[in-house]
């Protein structure tokens, strides 16, 4: 969910004493996978501290904390529940039954690097915990690698902002549309990504059967 930076960063300057807090809880929902702007309430308290009205340490500190807690609580939902819901119904059963044991070994060899890249890339940072948890991937590694991609992430993001200021928001403004053609472009190429994927893990079946 894509909101126009100008009225995130409208709403937390008029509410400039909740700032923090706000931007937590919208981080923390959509990391857990629930489509709100969380990056986009990152970068205008970024914005904001830029001005002085909070301190960038802490901007970072608290979008740190809501990456990680909300990815975690995403891949537990998902690792606890995730594949009885897929396999209740008859429409997702065979999606799942096919798709599932791929997603598993795909996981286990190349599940690190897709939580790290994932944190980066908006529609990967709503969904990949929830693929990493119904695949059950390694607990322990799925967090060692989300702190990673968090902590680079909250502190790429908030420190561009930061030094750029209302430079950001502007530019932010004035390329919104071409991002949305942008979008459409990298919809594409992920779909050929994940085909090669696909096709990658079958090779890797059959060579070792």
């Amino acid at each position: 969910m894509a909101l126009p930076l100008a009225s995130v960063t409208s709403f937390i300057d008029q509410h400039s004493q909740w700032a923090l807090l706000v931007m937590f809880v919208l981080l923390l929902l959509e990391s857990f996978g629930l489509p709100l702007p969380g990056e986009t309430a990152l970068i205008a308290c970024a914005v904001l501290a830029s001005q002085g009205a909070l301190p960038i340490a802490w901007v970072i500190v608290v979008a740190i904390l809501a990456a990680i807690i909300g990815d975690n609580l995403g891949y537990w939902t998902a690792r606890i529940g995730g594949r009885r819901v897929l396999l209740r119904y008859r429409l997702t059963q065979t999606y799942a039954e096919r798709y599932l044991p791929r997603g598993e070994r795909f996981f286990a060899k190349h599940g690190g690097k897709t939580v790290f890249i994932g944190r980066f890339v908006a529609v990967l940072r709503v969904t990949t915990a929830w693929v990493a948890g119904i695949s059950h991937m390694h607990w322990w590694r799925f967090l060692a690698w989300n702190a990673a991609g968090g902590i680079a992430w909250a502190t790429l993001v908030g420190l561009v902002s930061y030094y750029l200021g209302d430079a950001a928001a502007k530019a932010i403004g004035r390329y919104g549309l071409f991002a949305a053609g942008g979008a459409v472009v990298l919809a594409v190429i992920g779909y050929f990504v994940v085909r090669w994927i696909e096709r990658r893990v079958v090779d890797e079946e059959e060579a070792s059967s």
